[in-house]
């Protein structure tokens, strides 16, 4: 196990070697519309290196949604922009033929530019896919009928998703109401594999309160935020309020783990996890929006190398 808390914030000598990020405050451009977001609650790129996202037009207030004056209209809840900025696409919301989630959450674009997303309202036990041009493709799970962290046809709040391509399998952070990982095929929806921390058959008994002074805690905390994998096929998931990240192999044996900042308290370090485009994938991403930094890390130490926010 390893453990990243205060004193290694220090600046590291590999850090010169890091990627280096500049805000473009000007990005993205206007959107049209007189449109305004309600909170992104989830962000993709796709092989064509646009932009998605899924916002939550329900957080909008009265006068942000342009009822008690000239501001504004609410954007469409998916949303796909080029790389300089610009709307491409928009879509999205209730229709015939399937459940929209009541608070958006979570989304995912695969080589074939189909676009899952899903939804972390107390009801939302489900995830969706749609064409780019938001065609309705498949369901998995019906709203309001999760029966806990071992419910195979049924979600618990999905936070985030990955495809692993070459097996045509997806991968579900289950999420705000479940604790494990759960796997799908990408073309059917059919079951596959689910497993918790470490490996383990998670639970959904009541847990203790988060002290970074215990021992690492057997079950995953709400919510296991995100999942990735990598291309040599390690499956990394971000436990956030257990300000944890655990590798597995793709059939759910565990690797090795890390944490990061275990001091954090609140809603935890480890919000989600990015791979960086290199060959060799040597940096991980890990937004962390209580510290409100992106930490940087070295893939095959695990170790924190810099961070930037």
């Amino acid at each position: 196990n390893l453990s990243i808390s205060e004193e290694s914030e220090t600046v590291n000598p590999e850090s010169s070697a890091t990627p280096q990020f500049r805000v473009d405050p000007f990005w993205p451009q206007a959107l049209p519309n007189n449109w305004m977001l309600g909170q992104v609650a989830g962000l993709a790129v796709s092989d064509n290196d646009n932009i998605w996202i899924v916002h939550c037009p329900s957080t909008l207030d009265a006068r942000q949604r342009g009822d008690e004056g000239m501001c504004c209209v609410p954007a469409p809840p998916v949303i796909e922009f080029a790389p300089d900025g610009s709307v491409q696409r928009s879509w999205g919301g209730p229709a015939e033929g399937y459940e929209w989630p009541e608070s958006e959450h979570g989304i995912f674009v695969d080589s074939n530019q189909h676009v899952w997303i899903g939804g972390n309202a107390a009801a939302d036990s489900h995830i969706l896919k749609f064409t780019a041009d938001g065609e309705f493709i498949l369901q998995i799970g019906r709203a309001g009928q999760s029966g806990g962290s071992n419910d195979t046809d049924n979600l618990g709040r999905p936070a985030g998703f990955t495809v692993d391509e070459d097996a045509n399998e997806l991968y579900v952070a289950d999420g705000y109401g479940n604790r494990r990982i759960i796997v799908f095929d990408n073309t059917t929806g059919a079951y596959k594999r689910h497993w918790g921390a470490y490996g383990e058959l998670p639970h959904d008994e009541a847990l203790p309160p988060y002290s970074p002074d215990a021992e690492p805690l057997r079950q995953y905390r709400s919510p296991v935020h995100d999942v990735t994998i990598s291309t040599d096929g390690l499956v990394y998931v971000a436990d956030r309020t257990n300000n944890r990240l655990q590798l597995f192999q793709k059939d759910g044996t565990f690797v090795r783990e890390a944490f990061i900042r275990p001091e954090t308290l609140g809603s935890g370090s480890v919000s989600g996890v990015t791979l960086s485009e290199d060959l060799e994938q040597r940096w991980l991403f890990v937004p962390d929006g209580t510290n409100n930094v992106v930490w940087i890390l070295n893939r095959s130490t695990l170790e924190v190398i810099d961070q930037f926010g």
